[in-house]
C-alpha cells in the first residue's frame, strides 16, 4: 500500500480525504446495499458483488485503519472474537498456539475449548514474561503467538519486538491484540508483529454504539488470503452502517485518546498513594512493572485503562462500584464515558480476580469530576 505523507492524525481526521466523488460531501457516504449491479460489460464494479464479501463503506474503513497501522491491508469483522477466530481457523489443523494467561477471557476460553476438542494445541504463559513465552513456544510446531499488550486486567506489558523475535525464530507468526493501545500510540507492525488486532468496539470507534473487530497485516503475510477466505465463508464481514459509525469514530481517535490518557494519568497519580487504596496498576506510572517497556511502545500516551485495588473490608470494592455517580457500572472500555467494573462479580469467583479490584475505563469527562466521584465512591464503600 502506498503510504500517505500526511501525519496519521490528519489522515484520521479527514478519513484519508475521501470526499464523496459524486456530491463532494465531506462526510463519507454510507452504503447499506446487500448486492451490487454489474456494469454494462457484466463486470464487477470496483470488485463489489455481494455484501458478505464487503462493501464500499467497509472497504473505506479498512483503508483508513491500514494507513493508521502502517500495514499492507486490513479486514473488518462484525466482532473482535470473529476476527481472532478467523486467524486461528486459517491455521493448519492441529497447529500449536501460544497465548498469555492474562488476556481477554473469552479469547482464552475459546482457545482452551478448541484445544480440548483437538482442533489446536495450546500453551499459555505469564503475560509480560519473555522467558515464560520462550518456554511455551515449540519450535517448528507453534504457528501462532498471540499476545495482548497492555493486557486486560493488570495492564501488564509485553515487549512486542522481543516477542516477535521469539516467534519468528520458531517459525511462528505474532499477532498482537493492541485494543488498549490504538495506532495513535502503538503500531505493532512497525515493532515486528505480523498481525495487529483490535476490538474496534473500543477505542477505534470510541462511542459505545457498535461491535466490530479488525485485523491488519504486514506486507507479504502468507496466511492473509486464507483469513479472507474464512471471513467470506463465515459471513462475518462488518456491515455498512457499522463501518460508517466506525469511520466516524476514527476521525476523532487522536483527540479522544489524548484526553482519556491525560485524565487517566491524573487519576492514577491522585489515587496511587490514597489511604483507601492498596495500589494502582497503570502503565503510565513509574511504579508499574512494565512502565519502561510501555514508555518505549506507547509513544502517544498510556490510555485510559487502569485497575485500582482498595484497602479495607471484603466487599468494599463492590460497594464503591455501586456508589459511583459519574462512573457508569458497565463492561467494555475505550468509550467517551468513564466506566467502573467490579471484575470479580462480573467474571465469577473462579477466575482468580481479587475481590478488592476495580477496573476503570477513563473517558473524556472533566477530570476533577471524575476524581471527586471516585473519592465519593471510596468513602461510600
Amino acid at each position: 500500500m502506498k503510504r500517505n505523507t500526511l501525519s496519521p492524525q490528519t489522515q484520521a481526521a479527514q478519513a484519508l480525504h475521501m470526499l464523496d466523488r459524486d456530491s463532494g460531501a465531506v462526510v463519507p457516504a454510507m452504503h447499506s446495499a446487500s448486492t451490487f449491479a454489474r456494469d454494462e460489460n457484466y463486470e464487477k464494479r470496483d470488485g463489489f458483488v455481494y455484501s458478505r464479501y464487503g462493501s464500499p463503506t467497509t472497504t473505506q474503513g479498512e483503508e483508513i485503519i491500514a494507513e493508521l497501522e502502517g500495514g499492507d491491508s486490513s479486514l473488518l469483522f462484525n466482532s473482535g472474537m470473529s476476527a481472532t477466530v478467523a486467524v486461528v481457523e486459517a491455521l493448519p489443523m492441529g497447529a500449536h498456539v501460544v497465548a498469555q494467561s492474562m488476556m481477554y477471557h473469552v479469547g482464552f476460553d475459546w482457545l482452551t475449548r478448541q484445544s480440548a476438542r483437538g482442533v489446536i494445541g495450546f500453551s499459555s504463559f505469564e503475560a509480560g514474561n519473555l522467558a515464560a513465552l520462550e518456554a511455551a513456544i515449540q519450535p517448528g510446531k507453534t504457528k501462532l503467538v498471540w499476545i495482548e499488550t497492555p493486557a486486560n486486567g493488570d495492564w501488564s506489558i509485553t515487549d512486542i519486538e522481543a516477542a516477535a523475535a521469539l516467534a519468528h525464530a520458531a517459525g511462528a507468526i505474532l499477532m498482537v491484540d493492541s485494543t488498549a493501545a490504538p495506532p495513535c500510540t502503538t503500531r505493532p507492525l512497525e515493532l515486528g508483529a505480523d498481525i495487529s488486532f483490535h476490538s474496534a468496539t473500543k477505542y477505534l470507534n470510541g462511542h459505545s454504539d457498535l461491535t466490530a473487530g479488525v485485523l491488519t497485516a504486514r506486507e507479504g503475510l502468507e496466511i492473509w488470503d486464507e483469513i479472507l477466505t474464512v471471513r467470506s465463508f463465515q459471513g462475518t464481514v462488518l456491515g455498512g452502517f457499522e463501518a460508517w459509525l466506525l469511520i466516524r469514530g476514527l476521525r476523532t481517535l487522536f483527540v479522544r485518546y489524548k484526553q482519556a490518557s491525560d485524565n487517566a494519568m491524573a487519576l492514577a497519580r491522585h489515587f496511587e498513594n490514597h489511604p483507601g487504596v492498596e495500589r494502582v496498576l497503570y502503565p503510565g506510572l513509574p511504579s508499574h512493572p512494565g512502565h519502561a517497556v510501555a514508555t518505549r511502545q506507547m509513544t502517544g500516551g498510556f490510555g485510559g485503562m487502569m485497575s485500582v485495588f482498595l484497602n479495607g473490608a471484603e466487599g468494599r470494592a463492590l460497594a464503591a462500584a455501586k456508589a459511583s455517580r459519574i462512573f457508569i457500572p458497565a463492561t467494555s472500555l475505550g468509550g467517551v464515558e468513564s466506566l467502573i467494573e467490579h471484575r470479580h462479580t462480573v467474571a465469577g469467583p473462579d477466575r482468580g480476580i481479587p475481590a478488592n479490584m476495580l477496573r476503570l475505563s477513563i473517558g473524556i469527562e472533566d477530570v476533577d469530576d471524575l476524581i471527586a466521584d471516585l473519592e465519593h465512591a471510596l468513602e461510600a464503600g
